[in-house]
């Protein structure tokens, strides 16, 4: 299976200056092992869009994938309270 290339929408630098830095290399973390496998193990279809989550920890990591450019783009990082609000 090819790799995917993760970009991420210019907001999220300001999704990471919210969440302790702890915490921010545990969500790098899962962004990373996305590349192998978008659609993997506790990634969800959001209802009503194109968009997935992935949980990790308190927070939540919003996606999209394009199939045919292999292609991750990062939507939005935030707390699990307040995530889906903005979408």
């Amino acid at each position: 299976m090819a790799k995917y290339k993760v970009t991420f929408k210019k907001s999220v630098s300001k999704d990471f200056k919210s969440i302790p830095n702890k915490d921010v290399k545990k969500i790098l973390d899962a962004i990373e092992r996305l590349t192998e496998d978008p659609r993997g193990e506790g990634c969800k279809k959001l209802s009503g869009s194109e968009h997935y989550r992935v949980r990790q920890g308190l927070y939540r990591i919003i996606y999209e994938i394009r199939d045919q450019v292999l292609i991750i783009n990062v939507v939005k990082v935030a707390h699990r309270s307040k995530v889906y609000k903005s979408l």
